[in-house]
């Protein structure tokens, strides 16, 4: 899927981009390149609609000088000398930054688990096959059930850093990610779910997400009246909590969000911001992490970090050039790298974010059998639509649920068409909180990847049926 040589060509590649930008005169240099290969196909109404393959990459440039920064990219290395005088325009327009450099070079540890042979060796064909095995498990499962949307992919990345301060690395990922949107219609009652899963290994069983969305279009099948407007303990599933955790907690432990007064947790540093029982933990080191490696968009080593540590706030994120710029604005007296610049493609420069952020317990962990008996009378949500609209200065948020359980003395008696979602994710998550059992992978609308588990949050949420 992928040349056995892309990481060489790309260091080789860069190396001549850097020696332009040396020509050019210029002070401080970065290249950062990628390449990206893939195969995938679509499901659609039932049946698979499209499968595609490609590839696609690029290099990003981004020059300092003195103190000025300016970013361009380009696809092909013989227009770097255009993409550099982009670059250095950008740069000399720029507000000058006070202490503001490149980051220098570090030994950096290896990360295992970025790259699995079998996906190396999967192509259309395979593809195919297993698209043909999620339809086939849809049917068997409930013949009322269509697949009516998804698909599966599979991928593999080159990646690329060389500076003008001595950092050179590269490496090889690869991804597998299979999802599946179900719908059940009948008797003029239309219920659906969206379940899906990705890992840098080949996923041992695609039919897992497809299990999940069947179960969920059917136990949202049996209706019962909204009732009123409450105040009351909701069970969050980890489908359900990602979106709104991915919105709202990676904003409030950015150093510079921090430092400005922009996160609910501002001024906050070693005081309890969560209950006394969580962790939250930024690892940029983890095994196989779809957000982890060796060094980040910059080149910085990268590292396991604890941002709340048994519900105090102990750390906060910083990219290299916000550091500097909030040092010499004097929002705070030092800062410095944490090896947390993300990137989301060469066309961008880094921007501060997480890894692989965790959320943990020092309690006991719940099933979600438990959580529910735990509740005794509340709400179960799956999903949430509007989750990027959360106010992550504040963490106030308001958010529509079609996937929303009712539970009364511990039991399920039925599900709501749609309710409303409101709270304070900052007050809820200091207050009364109980953890499920696992701690799942998710995507995120921010930066990284989010490994929550299903949450009972007991304070400050409110549900108002439609």
């Amino acid at each position: 899927m992928i040349p056995d040589d892309a990481v060489e060509r790309l260091l080789e590649s860069a190396h001549a981009i850097g020696k332009a930008c040396e020509q050019a005169g210029v002070q401080q240099w970065e290249v950062f390149a990628t390449q990206e290969y893939g195969h995938s196909l679509e499901i659609e109404a039932g049946r698979i609609s499209m499968a595609s393959g490609g590839g696609e990459g690029g290099f990003g440039i981004r020059v300092v000088e003195d103190g000025r920064y300016g970013y361009a990219h380009l696809v092909d290395p013989n227009t770097a000398a255009r993409a550099i005088r982009q670059a250095i325009g950008i740069a000399k327009l720029s507000p000058s930054i006070d202490g503001f450099e490149l980051p220098s070079n570090q030994d950096a540890s290896k990360v295992g688990g970025m790259k699995d042979k079998s996906i190396l060796d999967m192509g259309p064909e395979d593809l195919l096959e297993q698209g043909d095995d999620i339809l086939t498990k849809v049917a068997e499962l409930d013949s009322r059930a269509v697949a009516v949307g998804g698909g599966v992919g599979v991928s593999a990345g080159a990646g690329a850093i060389v500076t003008s301060s001595g950092i050179e690395d590269g490496g090889i990922h690869t991804a597998h990610g299979v999802g599946v949107h179900v719908s059940i219609d009948e008797d003029e009652h239309l219920t659906s779910s969206y379940e899906g899963e990705s890992s840098r290994f080949l996923l041992k069983d695609l039919t897992a997400s497809v299990e999940k969305a069947v179960h969920w279009s059917q136990i949202t099948r049996n209706k019962i009246p909204g009732g009123e407007t409450q105040d009351c303990p909701v069970l969050m599933t980890s489908d359900g909590f990602s979106p709104l955790f991915s919105v709202v907690v990676p904003a409030a432990i950015k150093g510079e969000r921090l430092a400005r007064g922009e996160s609910f947790w501002s001024g906050k540093m070693d005081q309890m911001v969560m209950a006394n029982h969580l962790s939250l933990i930024d690892d940029g080191l983890m095994e196989g992490g779809m957000s982890s490696g060796s060094r980040d968009g910059e080149g910085v080593p990268s590292r396991t970090q604890t941002l709340v540590d048994s519900g105090r706030l102990s750390g906060e994120i910083w990219a290299t050039r916000d550091a500097a710029k909030l040092v010499a604005e004097g929002k705070v007296s030092s800062a410095k790298s944490t090896g947390s610049a993300a990137r989301g493609g060469h066309t961008s420069p880094p921007l501060c974010g997480c890894s692989d952020l965790i959320l943990s317990s020092s309690d006991k962990t719940l099933s979600r059998d438990r959580l529910i008996e735990e509740m005794e009378t509340g709400y179960i949500v799956h999903s949430v639509m509007g989750a990027h609209t959360a106010n992550p200065t504040s963490g106030d948020f308001s958010v529509t649920t079609s996937t929303i359980l009712r539970v009364e003395a511990g039991e399920i008696i039925g599900s709501l068409s749609q309710a409303g979602l409101s709270g304070n994710l900052a007050k809820a998550l200091a207050g009364r909180v109980v953890l499920g059992e696992s701690a799942k992978r998710k995507g995120s609308y921010s930066t990284g990847s989010m490994h929550v588990t299903d949450v009972l949050l007991m304070d400050g949420l409110r549900i108002n049926p439609a």
